[in-house]
């Protein structure tokens, strides 16, 4: 065991049966007793991760703890979401939840332990290690991408956040998306308001900083085209300090946009503000990256499209003539459902905790299945 983990008591002294206690990250981790814990792989706004090994299936995985998970509405609610969908969503290019430990008692519990499948790093370590990727490698990754956010758009989930840390990556190259803290479902139509916190400021499309409350799957196209760059630029393309001047370091790269690619926002006093900003032509993408394949950077002008009724969808992404000699057709799969989220911001407190408890009750079907047969008094 790693001596940032040892042996823990309760923080009430109470020993529950089944748990196991352990002292990591400035807190305490009570795991179930078959997970034996490695080390903390770090911690973030939502939760404490560290890796174990699962001592029944003799694998690694990655355990995310949550804490206090109803003491901030926002949370509870990012946190449900999160295991709702991931529950839903099976494609080899989406991190699986692999478990949500039952907590006890059920009535009183404030902690929630998420365990996804353990993988070796993510997108954002590997382009600052500055280990030479080949053409393909850079093929294969958003290739992988797109197929997980194909897959997640058809079952009608918009990811929000997507950026390279929450890429996460094998020493294989097989690559799979995390961190659905911040997705939800589709707007269906321009009467449905989006909002909410979404993606980190350089992954940001124009729609959303520019304040739109409509925006929907091309946001994650944009993203996604903002980490293809930084993967052949082996840095940000849009490293934006404010909202504003991210907008600009945006129009620096692709040019004024023309008043017919502004017709998607809504606010007049925001069009025009575009508008009166000094007139410039661009800067070619061959220039920022003279060593990419053309048809490379065709792709990527198609994913950074400043207007989102004009940029390229994740499907039709997939079938452009720079992927087609990594494209594999069963990584190319449409989800066969809709994903339906039956919670929103303004739930309350009791009905979040019983949604959380059921979601938790999928990964314990025995246990569902014991409550059924029970015999009623």
């Amino acid at each position: 065991m790693a001596p940032s983990v040892q042996a823990a008591i309760p923080p009430d002294g109470i020993w529950r049966r089944g748990k196991k206690y352990y002292s990591m990250s400035d807190g305490i981790f009570e795991i179930d007793a078959k997970y034996e814990p490695i080390k903390p792989l770090g911690a973030g706004a939502y939760g404490v991760v560290c890796s174990a090994h699962d001592q029944e299936t003799k694998k690694k995985v990655a355990i995310k703890k949550i804490s206090n998970v109803f003491e901030d509405q926002t949370t509870a609610v990012r946190t449900l979401r999160e295991m709702m969908i991931l529950r839903q969503i099976k494609h080899f290019n989406v991190i699986p939840l692999k478990d949500v430990m039952l907590p006890a008692p059920k009535a009183q519990f404030k902690d929630v332990y998420l365990v996804f499948e353990l993988m070796d790093t993510d997108l954002d370590r590997v382009i600052e290690s500055g280990l030479p990727l080949s053409a393909n490698h850079v093929k294969y990754f958003l290739f992988q991408i797109l197929c997980g956010l194909r897959h997640i758009h058809s079952a009608n989930i918009l990811h929000q956040d997507l950026k390279p840390s929450n890429i996460l990556v094998n020493a294989d190259g097989h690559l799979k998306i995390g961190d659905f803290g911040l997705a939800r479902t589709t707007a269906q139509d321009d009467s449905q308001v989006m909002t909410g916190y979404v993606a980190t400021r350089w992954y940001r499309a124009p729609e959303v900083l520019l304040a739109s409350r409509n925006y929907g799957q091309p946001i994650d196209v944009w993203s996604t085209g903002c980490i293809f760059a930084e993967i052949l630029g082996r840095k940000p393309i849009f490293p934006g300090t404010s909202s504003l001047n991210q907008l600009q370091h945006i129009i620096n790269v692709l040019g004024t946009p023309k008043a017919a690619n502004l017709e998607f926002i809504q606010n007049k006093k925001t069009r025009n503000y575009i508008q009166s900003l000094p007139c410039t032509s661009g800067t070619p993408l061959s220039s920022l990256f003279p060593q990419a394949d053309p048809l490379g950077l065709d792709l990527l002008e198609k994913m950074l499209a400043f207007n989102p009724k004009k940029r390229i969808t994740a499907a039709q992404a997939l079938k452009h003539p720079y992927l087609a000699d990594v494209y594999i057709t069963d990584f190319d799969s449409p989800a066969q459902f809709q994903v339906k989220l039956d919670v929103d911001g303004d739930s309350k407190f009791n009905v979040i905790r019983k949604l959380m408890w059921d979601e938790m009750l999928y990964s314990h079907p025995e246990l569902a299945l014991r409550r059924r047969c029970r015999p009623r008094r």
